[in-house]
């Protein structure tokens, strides 16, 4: 049966978002293949929420897809990825041919070498080698052009034996003479031991590096977190001194507009004066016009001493005084205001930045003092021991009540919360808890991050920790703290306290106060719970 064979270049098993061989691989339902953890991380960028598109063709799917790994394209890669190595090691291990040394003329491919006469032979005159010395010891091996290197220089023996003392192959002769009382082996059990040695370390420089490829991957996506992390506090932070300014400026206007309507009703009274006077003036002038066509003279000059024309001065409000106090004042004051606002923020950018570069040089540093530590199992830098080590990385938390349960209601500054019979009158929110009565805060979690909870009561309470994308709606374990794989939770009572995660219990024989202290080291992927100290 004939076999075919296909030509397959590694360009059609890399994944189109890391360019890497395929690992993992899992097929999207428009036929394109990724790695697991890309198309996984892909998804979960804040532009990907609630429309998932495939990185290359652009088709959106709604809802997101079940990911599940292609299990025949995997083994492909898998055959593809050894079959590679086994060529580049056939390539690597291929030698020249060794050319019979008996031949004359065009000479033949060696087939065997013979240690003792150091010849190579090709298959006829091996035939002839062998009738002979037929019944003699003589040693033939694949045939080799090293065939000196085989024999030992003094002796002209074959170097069959190994001196450990010496760290050399050696003849019997040579353990005889100035190899005497050495520790010696055959070189059939050394070259055993050796090679034993040799794929044990190869195994374990394989396991390191890989040791090392999965901690860079884990470095990327450390970075990547904390990076969304500080954007979106960033963004939080920003938003909020942007609705401080927007207040402030609606402040602004409201007193510009109360001047303006004061100074406005100040001149609206004269105006209203300077009108009744306008009527008073215009009915005496309609008197005179009358008296005016009479032809009684004596009756005219005794009538007209009783019409008045005053010539009042009327004290108009000072516009240049009011432009002067509602434009030059206003805008000299905002001016200065904006020049204060942009020192203030070009300072504090400074000192943002200097902090991020100081931060970036300190884990340069220790990224290169790690790795001169000899010892792998010495830990990148002290855990905190004490109280006053956890609060050295305290975070002020603030909980964030488009998350909140509608049987929540906030305290004391949205920094607490209680239990209620009555449903709360919350908006409808995308991230809002719909049956857990649970809340988170308000801004994600970098690095190392501490903090405390109080918390009474008879029915106990659940803190924990959990990534961004967990469940919100329904009442499945997917949305339930410490019950599915994004979560993890401490369930805290006055008889009883178990650790939560991915519907795991873990009991503690340890009494639980009412001040519960969360340690999430991020960095380290470990999540520690602990009892802090009394405050001194």
């Amino acid at each position: 049966m004939a076999a075919a064979t296909i030509s397959i270049e590694q360009e059609q098993f890399c994944c189109s978002v890391c360019l890497e061989v395929l690992r993992d691989p899992v097929t999207i339902p428009c036929g394109h293949s990724y790695c697991l953890e890309c198309i996984d991380d892909y998804w979960n960028r804040p532009k990907q929420k609630g429309q998932y598109s495939c990185p290359q063709c652009r088709q959106v799917f709604n809802p997101r897809p079940l990911l599940s790994r292609n299990t025949v394209l995997g083994e492909v890669v898998e055959k593809f990825q050894r079959s590679g190595i086994q060529a580049a090691a056939q390539h690597s291990t291929k030698t020249e041919e060794v050319k019979c040394s008996v031949c004359t003329g065009r000479k033949s491919r060696a087939v065997k070498s013979c240690l003792l006469c150091l010849e190579s032979y090709c298959v006829a005159h091996l035939r002839v080698h062998e009738e002979h010395f037929h019944g003699k010891a003589h040693k033939l091996i694949p045939a080799s052009d090293e065939l000196r290197e085989k024999l030992c220089p003094q002796h002209d023996k074959l170097l069959r034996l190994y001196c450990h003392t010496e760290q050399q192959c050696v003849c019997s002769q040579c353990v005889k003479e100035r190899h005497r009382g050495h520790d010696t082996v055959s070189v059939v059990d050394e070259r055993a031991a050796q090679q034993k040695k040799l794929q044990e370390t190869a195994l374990k420089s394989v396991q390191k590096m890989k040791d090392v490829e999965k901690e860079l991957r884990y470095v990327i996506r450390y970075i990547k977190h904390s990076t969304e992390a500080a954007v979106e506090e960033s963004e939080r932070i920003f938003s909020k001194l942007i609705r401080s300014i927007e207040k402030q400026s609606s402040e602004v206007k409201e007193v510009i507009k109360v001047q303006q309507r004061a100074a406005v009703s100040q001149a609206e009274e004269v105006l209203e004066k300077v009108q009744r006077e306008i009527v008073e003036l215009r009915r005496t002038e309609a008197e005179l016009e009358k008296l005016s066509h009479t032809e009684d003279h004596v009756h005219f000059l005794q009538k007209c001493k009783s019409l008045h024309f005053p010539m009042k001065t009327v004290d108009m409000p000072s516009t240049d005084a009011l432009h002067y106090l509602m434009y030059k004042t206003t805008r000299g004051a905002l001016a200065d205001l904006k020049d204060s606002l942009d020192e203030t923020l070009q300072k504090e950018f400074n000192r943002i930045s200097d902090k991020v570069i100081s931060l970036k040089e300190s884990s340069n540093r220790s990224t290169s003092e790690k790795t001169k530590v000899k010892d792998p199992d010495v830990p990148y830098n002290p855990e905190p021991k004490t109280r006053a080590d956890f609060l050295q990385y305290y975070n002020d938390i603030t909980l964030d009540p488009n998350t909140a349960n509608s049987y929540l209601c906030f305290t004391d500054g949205r920094r607490g919360v209680t239990t209620r019979s009555d449903p709360q009158p919350y908006p409808d929110h995308p991230d809002r808890f719909t049956s857990w009565a649970q809340v988170l805060c308000r801004a994600g979690m970098a690095g190392r991050c501490y903090w405390e909870v109080e918390w009474a009561g008879n029915g106990g309470v659940s803190i924990g920790v959990c990534y961004k994308n967990m469940g919100r709606s329904g009442g499945g374990s997917d949305c339930k703290l410490g019950h599915n794989a994004k979560s993890w939770s401490l369930d805290c009572s006055y008889t009883i306290c178990s650790f939560q995660h991915n519907n795991e219990s873990v009991a503690i024989d340890a009494p639980c106060g009412s001040r519960i202290g969360v340690y999430l080291d991020f960095r380290g992927c470990l999540y520690r719970l602990c009892h802090p100290r009394p405050r001194s």
